[in-house]
């Protein structure tokens, strides 16, 4: 593993700095879980793992408050995880039970905690972009100062429907947070064959909205964007692009070989740029932990995903009368 420094390490506490780690870990450790009981046939449909990106949401949760939003699109379990949705309900969901945050209607891709203010994963590809912007709208007209964080890949960034919620957004002054996951390949082609612009962010100078490219495999590079991005929108002057710059190990489903890129490629930067890691050294290096107290962080997380899995196997599936509830008529 090269060493490598974070662009944004001076102001985090040893507490915060382990907060990430387990964070991170967790939504790691959950969907590995979640990789192998798909592999057993008891998650059906489809599954998109998270596994790579962890950074992403840890870092901007970490600058969020309570009442703040979230939103995003079908690769969803980490956000569900990050704002601290319960994994037996997000992984009962997967298997499709009653225990599930949808009743195990939804499955992978649909899941809602009002609660927590996680407004779903979303299976159209860019349909929530124009959801996260009506999210903020109702704060805006409620006169409170929350935001909300509106997550979209670098292959929906392509889509017609962005460009109209970029322009409302602005037009209105929306305290949303355009989140950009830039992992690269969309659904499998490379950003490079798919786009022109050297940049996504970029894309919203033409409505007058400010933002930057952020280091998604640095944690601290994150919140400290993050923290820019939020104290614009509480302070009224309307939205902010980030473009988050990631990569995920898996393929774009648990049904794609990823062909599209080298084993190579991937091994890099995994070996060079893993998120974790890079915290793990930061907690080794500055003696804020050791390896045995890592290793019983490894160990617990690993408790509450197989507690996880267990309940998601045990929660009996959802009853008839289900078909009928939850629907318009």
């Amino acid at each position: 593993m090269a060493t490598r420094k974070s662009s944004a390490n001076s102001n985090v506490s040893a507490e915060e700095l382990l907060g990430y780690y387990r964070d991170m870990l967790l939504i790691r450790r959950f969907e590995e879980k979640a990789g192998q009981l798909y592999g057993m046939g008891l998650i059906g449909g489809f599954c998109h793992l998270y596994i790579g990106q962890e950074a992403v949401v840890v870092g901007l949760e970490a600058t969020a408050k309570e009442g703040d939003k979230r939103i995003t699109s079908y690769r969803d379990h980490g956000h569900m995880l990050a704002c601290g949705m319960d994994p037996k309900g997000v992984m009962a969901e997967l298997t499709g039970r009653e225990g599930g945050y949808s009743r195990g209607k939804g499955g992978s891709m649909h899941m809602f905690s009002k609660e927590k203010h996680f407004y779903g994963g979303h299976g159209i590809v860019g349909a929530q972009v124009p959801l996260g912007a009506g999210l903020a709208f109702s704060d805006k007209y409620k006169g409170n100062d929350n935001v909300t964080f509106t997550y979209f890949g670098d292959g929906a960034a392509n889509q017609g429907q962005v460009y109209e919620t970029y322009n409302m957004a602005m037009l209105w002054d929306l305290p949303v947070i355009f989140v950009i996951e830039n992992n690269k390949y969309a659904m499998g082609t490379s950003v490079q064959r798919a786009t022109k612009s050297p940049s996504l962010w970029e894309r919203g100078a033409a409505y007058g909205i400010a933002g930057e490219e952020v280091d998604g495999m640095d944690v601290l590079a994150v919140k400290a964007a993050g923290e820019k991005a939020v104290a614009h929108c509480r302070a009224g002057k309307g939205p902010y692009i980030l473009e988050v710059m990631t990569y995920r190990y898996r393929g774009h489903s648990m049904s794609d070989p990823a062909k599209y890129r080298t084993r190579d490629e991937v091994q890099k930067m995994r070996t060079e740029r893993d998120a974790i890691e890079h915290v793990r050294e930061l907690l080794l290096q500055g003696k804020h932990a050791s390896e045995d107290d890592l290793k019983e962080i490894d160990k617990e997380i690993k408790g509450v995903v197989n507690a996880a899995a267990e309940f998601s196997k045990e929660s009996p599936e959802p009853a008839l009368e289900e078909l009928w509830t939850d629907i318009y008529a």
